[in-house]
């Protein structure tokens, strides 16, 4: 059976569902993506960029360089700024959704934490989970 997950920003202006069945799930804790969020760290669902479809309107983007020295995007909300998904130039054919903007996100488990090195020490992450320092090794 096709999964699917659907998703939005806080004012519903963005929408969107991705088929198929998604990838691994996971925190990172690198300084960018905890700007990006204003949080201790965000989660990403990894699913093909093929399978996600933006139902209503659109998303903007912001483009950095990693630590790796390649181009990463952050699409958010124009209008509310929530932050919706991550591309990474390192993987063209992938998106990274943010599990926060799931209408389900009890329907994602992490399986592993990357750059644990700059994890802030007061938001406790499962610590059976595999960690990687670093971004995780391709």
């Amino acid at each position: 059976m096709e999964t699917i997950l659907r998703g939005g920003c806080l004012c519903g202006a963005v929408r969107y569902e991705c088929t198929g069945d998604p990838g691994d799930a996971s925190y990172c804790h690198c300084d960018d993506c905890k700007r990006a969020t204003g949080g201790p760290y965000t989660v990403g669902v990894l699913v093909r960029a093929a399978d996600l479809r933006i139902l209503s309107g659109q998303v903007k983007g912001h483009a950095t360089v990693a630590d790796s020295g390649r181009k990463i995007t952050r699409q958010f909300c124009p209008e509310c700024g929530s932050p919706l998904f991550t591309r990474a130039e390192k993987c063209p054919d992938l998106v990274f959704l943010k599990a926060g903007s799931l209408d389900e996100p009890q329907r994602v488990k992490p399986s592993c934490q990357t750059w644990t090195k700059r994890a802030v020490p007061w938001a406790y992450i499962d610590t059976s989970l595999r960690a990687f320092p670093e971004s995780r090794p391709s």
